[in-house]
Order: structure tokens, then sequence, then C-alpha cells
């Protein structure tokens, strides 16, 4: 059976590339960026390059993805995809943050009105959820809100819209680290049903604790140790930072430095506020890397090598990330950085895909009369309830 699949904001493809190995068939991708367009015709993907606000305005009827995916709305399995919502990253400056009425969220929604799929699948960043509108969208000024749209919780906007399309929606934060993806990586995902099926988040397949290795979480080691002798592309640091970084060790950052060199490695940061835990780091083979950020250079966000004075190479970001090896992204080092470090994690694709199949499929649930051993299956469906109302409400 065949589930086909409309992409939007793919960037360099790795929600894609996840939920074809669950199953769907992803059969138009779009992005505005000419990079990704390049990256997505290198690896013969289908693809409608353009600001989708454009493409909209000139074809509400969202016959340029339809036509380019040769299939009419009733078909389509699922509608996916990250509407850029940098303003509610916590990674960067918190400045005044938009609306999400005036943001590309809005051209999200307005496909899935359109197209009707079945399902969709929206992710983003944590920050999302605790953002609150201080600026309202570009041409409306705060006086001309009705109540309902003063302004407040920017998530609360984005639930409703997606709400009043008719679909049933769950929603939370998940960690990549939870479901094989060697990487501790926050996403927002919100999963909505237009038939308003039994939908769930993905249930986690990876855990710190497990008597069985295949099932406790990835570590960096495990992702790179074999590559990591032929870096190929990758970005440098100064002699100054290298001079500096030959004293941290592995798992450490600027804080495991002695205190003069501490001193002058941080310079006016030094009694600055804030955990700073991103300055000056080397990595652990032992755990999960730290989000990849679209680069591993930068000062506050620094990424280098568990035992080599140099970054994370591009290959290794896209092993982190679980691009196939012979997935080709295309640009000069610093787009192929930005692409894979803004992608979501194969793994975490995976896993949203086989909830969507599952829930398709009805095989998502054994039904049974009665419990065996009622009390200890009573408790772990409590835990794994509990653990879903945390998700939900994180």
């Amino acid at each position: 059976m065949s589930y086909p699949t409309i992409s939007l904001f793919s960037g360099a493809m790795g929600l894609d590339l996840g939920l074809e190995s669950a199953g769907l068939e992803i059969r138009v991708a779009q992005d505005y960026d000419k990079w990704c367009e390049k990256t997505a015709i290198a690896n013969n993907k289908n693809f409608v390059f353009g600001d989708i606000k454009e493409l909209i305005q000139e074809d509400p009827s969202c016959s340029f993805l339809l036509r380019k995916a040769d299939l009419r709305a009733e078909e389509v399995f699922a509608v996916v995809g990250g509407p850029p919502c940098q303003a509610f990253s916590t990674a960067g400056k918190r400045e005044s943050l938009g609306d999400p009425r005036g943001s590309l969220f809005m051209e999200f929604a307005h496909v899935i009105r359109t197209v009707r799929p079945r399902f969709f699948v929206m992710e983003n960043v944590k920050g999302l959820t605790s953002a609150s509108i201080t600026k309202p969208p570009k041409g409306k000024k705060k006086s001309d809100y009705t109540e309902d749209e003063k302004p407040g919780s920017a998530f609360k906007i984005v639930r409703q819209t997606l709400e009043g399309l008719g679909y049933k929606i769950v929603f939370g934060v998940l960690d990549a680290a939870h479901f094989g993806v060697p990487q501790f990586r926050e996403r927002l995902i919100i999963i909505g049903s237009r038939d308003h099926e039994d939908i769930f988040l993905p249930a986690p397949t990876h855990f710190q604790r497990h008597q069985d290795p295949d099932y406790r979480w990835m570590t960096l080691g495990q992702a790179i140790r074999d590559i990591e002798d032929e870096p190929g592309i990758c970005g440098s640091f100064s002699k100054d930072r290298v001079d500096i970084l030959k004293h941290v060790p592995m798992g450490g950052n600027w804080r495991s430095l002695p205190v003069e060199l501490q001193l002058k490695a941080m310079g006016g940061a030094y009694k600055s506020g804030g955990g700073k835990t991103g300055f000056f780091r080397r990595l652990d083979y032992n755990q999960p890397s730290p989000t990849l950020l679209t680069s591993p250079v930068q000062k506050a966000t620094l990424l280098c090598h568990p035992t080599k004075d140099r970054p994370l190479s591009v290959r290794e970001y896209a092993r982190i990330q679980q691009f196939p090896d012979g997935w080709t992204i295309e640009g000069t080092a610093d787009d192929i950085y930005r692409q894979i470090g803004n992608a979501v994690p194969v793994g975490l694709g995976k896993a949203i895909g086989q909830v969507l199949l599952s829930v398709a499929e009805g095989s998502a649930t054994v039904e049974t009369k009665r419990l065996r051993g009622t009390s200890v299956h009573k408790t772990l469906n409590e835990v794994a309830v509990t653990k879903e109302l945390e998700i939900a409400k994180a």
C-alpha cells in the first residue's frame, strides 16, 4: 500500500528520510533554500523550489504541489514539515517574538486546509511552547486585535489554528536520544488526524539504562569512531582556541581549565551570567552528542572532537543526524553544516512515520480482555501513561 506524502520546508530532508524508512513515500519536497534544492536534486528527489508564501499567493489551490507529486488532494496521506520559527528558538537571542499568524506557519496551515491530508506532522523548536507574543504580525497594530487575538501564548495560537482546521491533534516535546539518535535534541512534534483517529506521540525506544545494549542511548563514539581519521570537509579553530582546547579533557569545557586559562579563554564573558556550557566544549565518546547547531565553530556553541583538536567534521555531523553515508549534501562547508544542523534526525523521523502507519493500519495496540499479572502490568501501564503526560506537558 502507498502512503503518498508532501513535505514542506524540507531542508536537507532528514525528516523525509526518516519517514521513508518507516514506509511513507515522499512524493514531493519543497524549500526556498537554493542549496537544499541542489541537495534534493543531487539525490534524485522530486522538488518544488520557491517561497511558499509566493507560491500560494500565485496558486491558492496548491496545485503546484499536487501536480508535481502526481496526486489528487484526496490521495495525500500526510503533509509534513517544520515552518521556520527562529524567533521562538532558545539557542539564539530572544528578542521581540513574532506572532505565528505573521509567519510561514500560516502557509503550512493553508496547505493542510486546502489539501486535507489524512494526517499532518509539524515539527518545531521547543521554545515555541513557552513563547509569548510581544509583537503583532506585519501590517497589524496591537489595537487592531479582536479579543481572541490579543497577544499571549504563541503556541496557543498554533494549537487553535490547527484544531480549527478540523483536525484532532496531539503534541509534545520529544528528545531524539530516546529514538536511537546519538544526540540530545529536543523538538516540538505536533501530529494531526483529519478523521480523529487514535493518534499518539512516538513511545521511546532507547533509554539511558537498559539491560540490552541495543536499547540504550546511542553514543557519539558509536556514531563516528570509524570515520574520524578521514574527516573530509571540516571547519577549523583559530590557533588561540586550539591552544586552549588542548587543555580541555574529553567531556569538559572552559570550567575544566585552570583559573588563569579560564580568564584568558572567556575574556569579558567570564563574569557574565548563564551556564555557558558551550564555551570551549570538548565532546565525550561515551555520551550522545549535544544538539548540533548550524556551525560547530561558534564561540558559545563550540563542538570540538573528543580527542582531536578540531571541530566535528561535516561527515561526522551527518552521522550524528543519521544521514546515510551515500546521501549527497551540496554547498560550501558552511552551507553543508547549516543544512545538517537544521535537519530533523532520521531516527526521530522514522519513529514519527511508524506512528502514522500503525494508526492507519490499526496495529498500534494489542487488545486484551484482561491483563495477566495484573499488578505488574498496571504498574507498567501507569508508567507509560505518566510518561506520555509528561511529554505532552513539557
